[in-house]
């Protein structure tokens, strides 16, 4: 009996290996799938599961594709693998080793843009709130775009046309390939550094999503938001929407429309002026025709035709007025003389001196409490007797408790 041949563990799954790297259709599979249980290492390998209703596929996608990917893998995301499906003989399980990885039912590039979109966007990148304003007359405009490119050649004859007081300067870099975002965040970052323009225009022609690609990178959107100076967002044409253009201080729907944007058309601001000129010599003419009609007005008065005859008037005036003053306060001071003496009178009528004066006295105990009535003494006490004029200190040596009227005291 031939004896059985018989393996080890290792051996059998580098024997399963080898038999799945001989089937051809296995080598170059395309799998379609759900992503799940997906994992970014360390290392910049991504692992995850492929499934649909009825199974799962392990797989791994190492770091040297994964970079070639413009979207970023997430869990529920249904894409379409290709790579080769093989054994990894330590575990003994096959998994698809995938080499591109793209979005079902919409491009890579699609997705890119949409994730790095909803992220910048829950950052604030795109809030109006940090946008600044425009200047209204540039000194200095900076260009950052291809020096080669037709844009840049309509954008410096439209500046000039419309505004010539302008400076230009052209900070050229790329404006397509895996080169170009770092060469426009470079620019913009330049421009800023060293204040070289007080606006700054980035952009390019038209093209495809691909050629357009540089003004949807991350670090070209960030550079643009960190900068100081306003920055106009000029990629493609009208239909062409770029994370730049969200992130922009202002878009404009072609590189022509952000020259137009940056300046003011000259013919404008000529005809303003001039419309200012008439206004203005409009409301001068009328001012100076009022003035006429007022200095004609007094021309004819009195006063300016003969000044002495005016001083004279005013001169029998004042005499009048001072006349009538002293009068007037003559006439008040004797009122008011008058009006004195009365009080005067009243006054004196009501003094007790007065009444004194008419014969009467006053009595005072010598607490000086005044007496009104006999009750209030006793035989032998001193009281004081106030007269007209001066006083006397007697000693009671009677009281009487009538007047001569019958009455009590």
């Amino acid at each position: 009996m031939e004896q059985e041949m018989i393996f080890s563990v290792s051996e059998a799954n580098n024997f399963i290996k080898a038999l799945l790297d001989r089937v051809p259709q296995l080598q170059d599979i395309f799998v379609r799938g759900e992503i799940s249980n997906y994992k970014l290492y360390p290392s910049g390998h991504h692992y995850f599961t492929l499934k649909d209703a009825e199974g799962a596929m392990r797989c791994v996608l190492f770091k040297g594709n994964a970079l070639r990917l413009r979207f970023r893998p997430e869990n529920g995301m249904k894409v379409i693998a290709f790579g080769r499906i093989s054994v990894f003989p330590r575990d003994g399980a096959y998994q698809l080793y995938v080499s591109e990885l793209s979005p079902e039912g919409a491009g890579d590039l699609h997705v890119a843009f949409e994730q790095l979109k909803a992220q910048l966007e829950r950052e604030g990148l795109f809030d109006p709130a940090h946008k600044k304003p425009l200047p209204r007359y540039p000194k200095t405009i900076a260009i950052i775009t291809s020096p080669a490119g037709a844009a840049v050649h309509d954008m410096l004859r439209i500046l000039r046309a419309r505004w010539p007081l302008t400076e230009v300067k052209l900070l050229g870099v790329r404006v397509q390939g895996t080169e170009a975002p770092p060469e426009i965040a470079g620019a913009l970052r330049y421009a800023n550094r060293y204040k070289v323009a007080d606006l700054i225009i980035t952009g390019r022609g038209g093209g495809s999503i691909e050629d357009l690609w540089a003004f949807n990178d991350e670090r070209v959107a960030r550079a643009i938001y960190e900068s100081e100076i306003p920055v106009i967002s000029a990629v493609g044409h009208e239909p062409d929407v770029t994370i730049a253009d969200y992130v922009a201080d202002a878009r404009a729907s072609t590189p022509s429309n952000a020259a137009e944007i940056a300046v003011p058309d000259r013919n404008d601001v000529r005809a303003r002026l001039t419309a200012l000129e008439r206004g203005m010599t409009k409301t001068e003419e009328s001012r100076l025709s009022a003035l006429r009609e007022r200095l004609t007005a007094l021309e004819q008065k009195r006063v300016l035709r003969d000044p002495m005859a005016f001083i004279a008037d005013k001169r029998l005036l004042l005499d009048y007025t001072q006349k009538n003053l002293a009068s007037l306060a003559e006439k008040q001071v004797g009122e008011r003389r008058q009006r004195f003496a009365a009080l005067c009178a009243s006054l004196h009528a009501m003094s007790p001196l007065a009444v004194l004066a008419r014969g009467y006295a006053v009595a005072r105990m010598a607490n000086g409490t005044v007496l009104r009535s006999a009750d209030e003494v006793t035989v032998g006490e001193t009281i004081d007797v106030t007269l007209g004029r001066g006083s006397l200190v007697c000693t009671v040596n009677e009281t009487r408790g009538e007047n001569n009227h019958g009455k009590k005291l």
